[in-house]
């Protein structure tokens, strides 16, 4: 085999050009993995900063906690304008940096606008099934409370109504308060009473004792759920790291919210405590929605909110949330339409879809 000779099992040297196409696609892979590394790491930083914020937030003024968000904020725009600088430069890219924008495109898909960065859920029926345990608890308290009245008097017995009644007087109030209404739409008069009389004794916080009482009951014998797109919605917020709180009048938020399986996904609750200790006003009134965005560091114009009954809806409009969702399990949507919130849905689920 002389000079001029090519080994059939050997491969020719590239040609110049070849060579250095070579070259650059060798340089070009280097420097994706280099942006893979940088965009991975951002984005964990990133997350675990949003993350920290959340836990300590508990614990920060409010004004604090904006601060640090708007301080993040700007680090993540800062982050992702250097890095989609470098892949510029280097003509490469990375899915990885694709992702540093994926808050913004999930609350998208989460049927949100980009500037929401939390959420408050009404928890009644929104959340959880837990209307019906409240609805019979009330009727098991009233009913039997009005039988014997009626009975001493020989005048008729009007049963508690389970939907006119429930909507008009309980419904989003605390106990005493959502008592106090009824008997007063009946013309009834009771004494106060004092926080632990017993659940048969016909005052004021007797008939709260005795609907606590059975709420235990019926929740012990029927228990609670979740509602399955109500639990799919809160897993994809809290993936893509959007607060989440709870706002009802219940004293039992915790052990529904256990029960349903979802005390996991709430980051904040107000509650019938909340409301007590912070002489909060019920809804329609904004008080209880305003102070769940006070525990989550952010401005109602931060937020959406998801009610069921026009009355939460007006409390959303007045604190001036930037999003008002109305969710209509059964039944006519008119009223809850009349209430002008922003989207009325079926289901939560159907927000996965919806876009904004």
């Amino acid at each position: 085999m002389n000079a001029n000779d090519t080994d059939p099992g050997s491969n020719p040297p590239p040609a110049g050009g070849e060579h250095h196409a070579r070259s650059d696609q060798v340089e070009a892979t280097g420097w994706a993995a280099e942006l893979e590394l940088l965009a991975g790491g951002s984005w964990m930083a990133l997350s675990a900063g949003e993350v920290a914020l959340r836990g300590a937030s508990h614990y920060l003024a409010p004004e604090a906690v904006r601060e640090r968000k708007e301080r993040l904020v700007r680090e993540r725009a800062l982050t992702l304008s250097q890095l989609h600088g470098l892949a510029r430069d280097h003509h490469t890219d990375s899915p990885l940096l694709h992702w540093l924008d994926e808050p913004i495109v999930a609350r998208r898909l989460l049927g949100l606008p980009r500037e929401v960065t939390a959420c408050v859920f009404d928890l009644d029926s929104v959340l959880t099934t837990s209307t019906s345990v409240h609805t019979a608890a009330w009727a098991d308290t009233l009913d039997s409370f009005l039988l014997a009245r009626a009975t001493r008097s020989r005048e008729p017995f009007v049963p508690f109504d389970r939907d006119r009644d429930y909507q008009a007087f309980v419904a989003e109030r605390p106990r005493l308060e959502g008592v106090r209404a009824f008997l007063e739409s009946r013309g009834i008069r009771l004494e106060e009473g004092a926080a632990d009389d017993a659940p048969d004794t016909e005052t004021v916080h007797g008939l709260a004792n005795r609907k606590e009482e059975a709420l235990e009951r019926h929740l012990a014998r029927d228990g609670v759920a979740a509602y399955v797109g109500s639990r799919c919605y809160l897993e994809a917020a809290h993936l893509v790291g959007i607060g989440r709180a709870v706002v009802t009048s219940s004293a039992n938020t915790t052990e529904i919210l256990e029960r349903a399986g979802l005390a996991h996904l709430v980051d904040r609750r107000v509650d019938a405590d909340t409301i007590a200790a912070g002489r909060l006003a019920s809804k329609p009134a904004p008080d209880t929605l305003i102070a769940a965005c006070e525990l989550l560091g952010v401005e109602p114009g931060q937020a959406a909110d998801f009610e069921t009954t026009p009355a939460g809806i007006a409390a959303a409009r007045t604190a001036g949330f930037r999003t008002v969702i109305g969710i209509q399990r059964e039944g006519p949507v008119d009223e809850l339409h009349g209430a002008t919130p922003d989207v009325v849905v079926s289901d939560l689920a159907q927000l996965l879809q919806h876009r904004a």
